[in-house]
């Protein structure tokens, strides 16, 4: 992998040390930013190379952040949403084997496009308590994370969605979904390594990025902090969208 990288010279380089720093400004500051990070790897690996070499990169990342909002989270939310998890991780495994690249892109820019587009109109009518109220929503929301994050590192729109229609405070939504990615990632190792997406080569390059990271996660949590609520929120739906579209054009 690291071969496949130089070989696409400085520009592969630039856009995976932009997606490092977008990874860690994610992590601590606005999620949607997250998926950006998912599909510029996508623009410079293949699909299923840029799934593995961004988790361990992901779990730097939710250390980082786990350790700077650890105090913030709801694990009451967690729990409504992690039993639906496992069964969305099987089903992205199973996908993954069986699907190329372009149908994976394809699959996940089209939910995240989805998605992103209901939650601005819920925005707009009375239905977001009502429907952030309901027991499916919650189990629909861990479902698709887990189906999304598995085939594409992008349960951050989703999450987003559900977290903001739950009407939670920006902080609490950091601390939440800083424990639940790092939960989440973990369970994911074992399945990537099975599928022959985490390797020596792939760990490497995630070292070598390391720092970018660690600079956008500064970066995310000064933001953050200046950050108002709704600011907060339309950020997090609008990136979410933009890194949507960007998985569909780049097929």
């Amino acid at each position: 992998m690291l071969q496949q990288v130089h070989d696409l010279g400085t520009l592969a380089v630039s856009l995976l040390v932009l997606a490092a720093f977008l990874v860690g400004f994610a992590k601590t500051g606005v999620s949607g930013v997250g998926t950006v990070s998912a599909a510029l790897f996508a623009l410079v690996l293949p699909a299923r190379a840029s799934s593995g070499a961004m988790l361990p990169l992901l779990i730097v990342g939710d250390l980082v952040a786990v350790g700077t909002y650890r105090r913030s989270g709801s694990w009451r939310v967690l729990a409504r949403v992690l039993p639906a998890v496992l069964p969305g991780l099987a089903a992205g495994w199973v996908f993954i084997d069986h699907v190329d690249d372009t149908v994976m892109k394809a699959t996940i820019g089209t939910i995240v496009v989805v998605l992103v587009l209901l939650a601005l109109w819920q925005g707009r009518s009375d239905l977001t308590a009502r429907v952030a109220g309901h027991p499916g929503f919650a189990v629909a929301a861990g479902f698709l994370a887990g189906f999304a994050t598995m085939t594409a590192n992008a349960a951050g729109p989703v999450m987003a969605i559900y977290l903001v229609a739950a009407g939670m405070p920006k902080l609490q939504m950091l601390g939440t979904t800083a424990w639940f990615y790092l939960v989440v990632n973990l369970l994911k190792v074992p399945l990537s390594v099975s599928l022959g997406l985490i390797h020596p080569a792939s760990l490497l390059l995630d070292l070598a990025l390391v720092p970018a990271l660690l600079l956008g996660a500064w970066a995310g949590v000064r933001v953050a902090a200046r950050m108002d609520q709704r600011t907060f929120e339309l950020a997090a739906l609008l990136l979410s969208l933009v890194a949507g579209v960007l998985l569909l054009v780049t097929l």
